[in-house]
């Protein structure tokens, strides 16, 4: 993520309907953030014949490539899932990558627990959606904020939404009573302050209810008060353990209202951004 918009849309494309959905979600964003390209990617195995498939969504791509002046290409490449996806949104200078997920069925045909996987290997941020866009614009987007030092680094982000979309940010914190984990989400939310009040970005803040866990009262209250995007931050360093047992980030970007979710990966080079200065 830079000031100066590079202008390109990445959407992994699987020829299902929450494909079609992303692709929806795709012109809304482009057209908000002034983004000139749309990406359609679509991944096959090793020795795979391309042709039928890049016929097809050659098809696609040329059905709507133009509509409000946004160019729509069709990218059908050898590779893995787990790494392809992150290496042509780098490759391309992707601004974000919006995919589909079907809940926890999985997401590109894989299972809820290893999904999160495609996401993570990305320095590129990732909009998970479910389902049709239910309005053009962002209105209310969901900020939960922990004790984790990485927290801050969604703000990048929230910085970035702030530059297109007339939006109120609502930061969620967890409900405990831990005093280690009380002090390190204090500051975290001193800073979160900080950094809003300095950009004039609306915003609010509250205790989650503590009656399930800090994932799950997320979704509801993004539920709750109808949020257009939840943005979280994805585990760093995530093992096998979290895969396989479940990271918390799996059941928001998966949530039963179908609310989309931007998932950042914490990153080591963010001094290029000279965001939280």
């Amino acid at each position: 993520m830079e000031n100066n918009n590079i202008g390109t849309v990445l959407i992994p494309w699987d020829f299902t309907s929450v494909a079609d959905y992303a692709l929806e979600h795709g012109f809304n964003f482009a057209k908000k953030t002034g983004c000139t390209k749309i990406v359609l990617n679509h991944i096959i195995k090793k020795g795979a014949d391309k042709t039928i498939p890049f016929e097809k969504l050659k098809q696609i791509a040329n059905n709507v490539s133009g509509k409000d002046n946004i160019v729509v290409e069709a990218l059908v490449i050898e590779g893995n899932i787990f790494s392809t996806i992150a290496e042509v949104a780098e490759e391309i200078n992707a601004e974000l990558v919006i995919m589909g997920t079907h809940g926890l069925k999985g997401m590109q045909k894989l299972t809820g627990s290893w999904a999160l996987k495609v996401i993570v290997s990305s320095k590129v941020p990732f909009v998970v959606i479910q389902d049709h866009p239910k309005y053009s614009e962002l209105r209310n987007i969901v900020l939960p904020i922990d004790f984790k030092m990485e927290s801050k680094e969604k703000l990048n982000w929230v910085s970035y939404l702030a530059r297109y979309y007339k939006a109120k940010f609502f930061i969620i914190k967890p409900n405990t009573t831990d005093l280690g984990f009380l002090k390190k989400i204090k500051s975290n939310i001193i800073f979160s302050r900080k950094f809003m009040d300095k950009r004039n970005v609306e915003y609010e803040i509250v205790t989650a209810e503590g009656k399930h866990s800090f994932a799950q009262d997320t979704i509801n209250y993004a539920k709750e008060i109808d949020a257009d995007m939840i943005q979280i931050l994805s585990t760093k360093n995530i093992g096998l353990a979290d895969y396989v047992l479940g990271a918390a980030e799996q059941y928001i970007i998966a949530n039963t209202a179908k609310i989309p979710v931007m998932v950042i990966n914490p990153r080591n080079d963010l001094t290029k951004f000279g965001s939280f200065v």
